[in-house]
């Protein structure tokens, strides 16, 4: 009998002399795992294994790619990038460090962040990813919500923010805007995210091209990363028929330029809708809310209450509407919004609402004379849908409150000064009333602006009368949970 090796065995045999890039050495005391959907993902190891809350942590992701602009992720917040090495075999090893949490659900491993990241490796808690809570609906929302908040089993709704011109920065970066939403998530919470282009210019100002570019990048970035997957939506901008920060302004025909492509040729990609729907078709794009009362600028198709903020949103909508049907007409569908976002603020010392108690207000009709009968209170969000509702491809879109409290500017001063203990219960009343609303955002939870400039308004910040609207806000969390139940039986 021959002591050769029959030549079948000779593929198995080659395959067992190659370094095996699982078998390569990893640091000492350390955890080796390897993602569960995957029989060649890449590796990860934890130094120590088993860390204890606050201590601090090395990670080592290893696999076969030089994968360029690398992320880890520990439930869902960035961790500190430490550089990267090349090892024998075609193998590359990535370092992170992290402080441990009380508890570590998930780790991801992403790549090319740098235009939008994207999942390579994946690793679960070995009892699972902790699922969102199985919630019942809420219309009530939060700007910047305050992860403290018991939302008593309610699925509502928040409101995060982005600013391209700080995509790489500390908190208001890309990364840290993951973390908050991912935590959003976890709470049962539905995400708008609002998407400015810098923190003095909410959208690129009117004929500035080179801004929108940068501005459809970054957007396109957020479209395609993976960890906000789970955006409800994204609004454009807010209160750009102001005057800038930076003295520019936004013309109604500019902004529905840069949104769906307005006075564009159809086959031009450089606007909002034709870059996102191409990345992520699923996404929801929302017209970011105009001003109320803000005579800045004016539009050139009067509405039939004519006042400059009327006028100016009647202008934007038709040119969306224009647009979207233009398109369509050459060949190119889905042009129009998915619906809109509004500003709609509380004016509860408004001489308007009469002998009526202040936290009355929202439900009132209070037109001004002065300003040609334009609700001068709440009631302005009915001027906003009787605008939407006029054209065709706008028409009974769903709308979203993402800013309200009552502040109106001198005649309302700022909620710790002007809230009267039942205007939110009121306001929620009228808004689950209008099927077309699908939100009500107060303006804001958590202050964070980092010099206190909404301090004023945060309903966790307990500021004056403040007190009671968060109260108020609590109570009718868990009064709709009662009700819930209640219906159940």
């Amino acid at each position: 009998m021959s002591d050769r090796v029959p030549r079948r065995w000779w593929p198995l045999l080659l395959l067992l002399l190659l370094p095996l890039p699982w078998l390569l050495p990893l640091p000492n005391d350390s955890l080796t795992l390897l993602p569960p959907d995957s029989g060649r993902g890449p590796l990860l190891a934890l130094e120590p294994s088993a860390p204890t809350a606050g201590e601090r942590v090395i990670a080592t992701v290893q696999d076969d790619a030089p994968w360029p602009h690398v992320r880890l992720a520990v439930n869902g917040q960035p961790t500190d990038y430490g550089g990267h090495q090349a090892l024998p075999g075609g193998q590359w090893r990535w370092r992170f460090e992290f402080e441990a949490p009380d508890r570590i659900d998930e780790i991801a491993f992403y790549h090319d962040c740098h235009t939008g990241c994207l999942q390579r490796g994946w690793w679960p808690h070995q009892a699972g990813r902790i699922a969102a809570p199985t919630t019942i609906p809420t219309k009530l929302c939060t700007v910047f919500p305050d992860p403290a908040r018991d939302w008593h089993g309610r699925s509502g709704w928040a409101v995060e923010l982005s600013y391209a011109t700080l995509a790489d920065e500390p908190f208001w970066g890309v990364d840290d805007l993951a973390g908050r939403v991912r935590d959003a998530h976890q709470n049962g919470l539905r995400v708008l995210l609002r998407v400015d282009y810098s923190q003095a210019a909410t959208v690129p100002a009117t004929g500035d091209t080179v801004a929108l570019t940068a501005f459809l990048d970054h957007l396109e970035r957020l479209a395609r990363d993976a960890r906000l997957d789970g955006l409800y939506a994204i609004f454009i901008g807010s209160g750009y028929n102001q005057t800038l920060a930076d003295g520019s302004v936004v013309t109604a025909e500019w902004y529905a330029r840069l949104f769906n492509g307005y006075g564009e040729p159809p086959d031009h990609n450089d606007n909002i809708v034709a870059r996102l729907r191409a990345v992520d078709p699923g996404l929801r794009l929302l017209v970011g809310p105009v001003r109320p009362w803000a005579d800045d600028q004016n539009g050139e198709l009067p509405f039939a209450i004519d006042v400059p903020w009327l006028t100016y949103m009647n202008s934007l909508v038709s040119y969306l509407d224009e647009s979207a049907q233009g398109r369509a007409a050459r060949g190119f569908p889905l042009a129009a919004p998915d619906g809109f976002a509004l500003h709609v603020p509380g004016n509860p010392n408004a001489p308007e609402r009469g002998n009526a108690a202040p936290h009355a207000e929202p439900s009132l009709e209070m037109p001004r004379g002065t300003w040609d009968s334009a609700q001068a209170g709440f009631g302005v969000y009915r001027n906003w849908l009787d605008i939407i509702n006029q054209f065709e491809t706008t028409r009974g879109l769903p709308a979203f409150i993402t800013a309200s409290n009552t502040f109106s500017g001198d005649e309302s001063g700022v909620p710790a000064e002007s809230y009267p203990a039942g205007w939110l219960t009121t306001a929620l009343e009228v808004v689950d009333g209008e099927t077309q609303l699908q939100s009500l955002c107060w303006f804001v939870d958590k202050e964070r602006s980092g010099d206190g400039q909404w301090a004023s308004f945060s309903l966790s910040g307990g500021q004056g009368k403040l007190i009671d609207a968060a109260e108020e806000f609590d109570a009718l969390l868990q009064r709709e949970s009662a009700d819930s139940r209640s219906e159940k039986r």
